[in-house]
């Protein structure tokens, strides 16, 4: 069993420190309010630490699942940053959805302290992250994935390297990408369905053994029929990954028109106070619309 620091406890993190402790690993974790460290410790066991640094000294592999691409930079660098108390080989794998280009920057950092950086963004949601069933790609050198690799396992269904460093960053964008367009394409064929009097439940269990089924339609058509949006991944947060995916595409020269519609669409379920609603609550803009 590893030592390992886990940084971040929020619905994704937390569930998947708990499946490391429980697997039997030694785990210390960090997260920025604190009181939420101290429930994870009571839940689960293991240690909690005030810093990423504090964290992160002595572990084998240090894990991360913050916000954005500046969460990441802060639990990383500076003094208090888990860089600072990570020792000659270890490896930090990182969950979090960032750009591509901070992955690359936080890689080249590790390098140069002689520690290794692993992208590892991962999708399957809440429900992944508490069923240890999560997707995860992953990035970086080939030795420090495999290294790495019997650990992610514990809470994942599939689990795969993609190519260099920035690589699973790059995954996950196609990923949203294509989440994007099925959310928009299911929400309009169940408003098409109340609009033609149709029982969209009836509906959902004809197509969808046929071309049209998909995760989406599965997992989320029954509270889009009943108006209900509080589980999964936040609108908020696939604004701030569909603004990675369309900066990138415009750094690599790639077209994506779909893409860059529904981002105006998730804009406007923000305007109508949805962002901490559900990525399905797309149909709700079309209800409302009439």
């Amino acid at each position: 069993m590893a030592k390992l620091a886990f940084l971040g406890l929020g619905v994704m993190g937390g569930p998947m420190a708990g499946h490391l402790q429980k697997a039997g690993h030694d785990v210390t974790v960090y997260n920025r309010t604190a009181e939420k460290a101290h429930k994870w410790v009571e839940q689960n066991g293991g240690a909690m630490a005030t810093t990423p640094r504090e964290a992160a000294k002595g572990a084998d592999f240090v894990f991360s699942c913050v916000g954005n691409d500046d969460d990441l930079r802060s639990v990383c660098l500076g003094e208090d940053g888990a860089f600072a108390g990570m020792t000659n080989g270890a490896i930090f794998v990182d969950h979090t959805t960032v750009s591509a280009a901070v992955t690359r920057e936080l890689y080249e950092a590790a390098d140069a302290r002689q520690i290794s950086f692993v992208d590892a963004p991962i999708s399957g949601g809440q429900a992944g992250a508490e069923n240890g069933q999560l997707s995860i790609m992953c990035g970086g050198d080939a030795g420090a994935f495999d290294r790495a690799l019997p650990i992610m396992e514990v809470y994942s269904k599939i689990c795969r390297r993609l190519g260099d460093s920035g690589a699973g960053q790059m995954t996950k964008m196609c990923n949203q990408i294509a989440i994007a367009g099925l959310v928009q394409g299911l929400s309009e064929a169940l408003h098409f369905a109340q609009k033609a009097g149709l029982d969209g439940r009836d509906v959902v269990e004809v197509i969808s053994q046929g071309a049209a089924g998909s995760w989406q339609m599965a997992n989320r058509y029954e509270t889009m029929l009943d108006d209900k949006f509080d589980h999964g991944f936040a609108v908020d947060w696939m604004r701030k990954d569909l603004g990675i995916c369309l900066n990138t595409a415009n750094e690599i020269d790639a077209s994506l028109p779909v893409t860059a519609l529904v981002d105006q669409f998730y804009k406007d379920v923000q305007k109508m106070g949805g962002g901490r609603w559900d990525t399905s609550s797309l149909i709700k803009r079309l209800n409302s619309a009439g």
